[in-house]
Parts: structure tokens; C-alpha cells; sequence
């Protein structure tokens, strides 16, 4: 069954900047460049025809072009120990409202309602008990601020999940239109 999520890609000089962000914490998975993308939806396994209903519904969401921007760095954590590294996104109320045109969309084809809150983020690392401090990473890179670009199109991703990590294979490119 095809795993899919909706994703937005930063453009190559920022994914550039996220990659001389990488480094400096012992044991961290960085991501590699193909892997860096901003998740609008994770939609998960769904059977062929489900999937192909998704993807035909993604295909009616209406929206502006937008510009959009990333801001600072964080971490999540899971049970007191932080497990991803990440880089934020600048406010972006155009970016809410993409987020839930693609939330309508999944729930029209009948996937459940996402549960979890929208924390808009760019995976930068993925760490285990074995990475070293994040204090230092964090404080060196707080005040990081990528370059603005134009959103004008959201990708359907398929996820094809391997013993090295993830690998990410775009489906669908949707245009952003009004």
C-alpha cells in the first residue's frame, strides 16, 4: 500500500541553508538534501484506490501562490529526550490556511481527521540516546532565518521506508492557483 504525505519543498539555495546547519551534535542522523521538505499532511498507508481519490481531491484545492519563510530552530521531544531536530517556519497565516484546504481534502476522500496539531517544521535531524547535546546546536543556530520564497505548488509523496532511512518519491505536483 502506498504511504503518502503532502509536502511543500524549499527551493535548492534553501535547502542549501538548512544544509550548513547540519552538524555539530554527536550521533545525530542529519537528513539528507533530498529529504528536506515541510509537511503539510501525513496521510499514511492507504490502499491504491484511496490513494488515487487523494490525490485527484488534492488536485481541486484552490489557493494563492504565497511567500513563505523559515525562522529558527527547535527540537521535539518524547518522554523528556529529544528525538528531531528541526528548523521552524516564519508566521505564515496563507500557510495555516493551505494546511487546512489539504485537511479538507483528505477528510473528503474519507481519511480521519489529523488529531495533531499543525507545528509547522523542516526535519533536520532525527536523534537516539546515543546523540550528544543539542544545547549547544541550539544556541548557535537560534536566530537562523532562511531566505523568502514563492510557495507555488505542493507535492503528493510517496514514502518508501528503508533499513538507511527514508526515501521520498513525489507523486503528484500540485500548482497553486487562485
Amino acid at each position: 500500500m502506498p504511504r503518502l504525505f503532502v509536502a511543500l519543498r524549499p527551493p535548492a539555495p534553501v535547502r542549501a541553508e538548512l544544509m550548513n546547519l547540519m552538524g555539530g551534535v554527536e550521533n545525530a542522523r542529519w537528513q539528507d538534501e533530498t529529504q528536506l521538505h515541510l509537511t503539510l499532511r501525513f496521510i499514511g498507508e492507504v490502499p491504491p484506490l484511496q490513494a488515487q481519490e487523494i490525490a485527484a481531491e488534492l488536485g481541486r484545492v484552490a489557493m494563492q501562490p504565497f511567500s513563505l519563510g523559515l525562522r529558527g530552530v527547535g527540537h521535539f521531544e518524547r518522554k523528556g529526550a529529544a528525538h528531531t531536530l528541526w528548523a521552524g517556519v516564519a508566521d505564515s497565516p496563507a500557510l495555516g490556511v493551505l494546511h487546512g484546504r489539504v485537511e479538507r481534502a483528505c477528510r473528503r476522500t474519507g481519511h480521519p481527521v489529523e488529531t495533531r496539531r499543525f507545528a509547522p517544521h523542516v526535519t533536520l535531524a532525527r536523534l537516539n540516546r546515543s546523540a550528544g547535546s543539542i544545547a549547544g546546536w541550539l544556541a548557535a543556530h537560534g536566530d537562523f532565518a532562511s531566505i523568502p520564497w514563492p510557495v507555488d505548488h505542493m507535492i503528493l509523496y510517496e514514502s518508501q521506508l528503508t533499513a538507511s532511512g527514508a526515501c521520498y518519491d513525489p507523486v503528484v505536483r500540485y500548482p497553486l492557483r487562485g
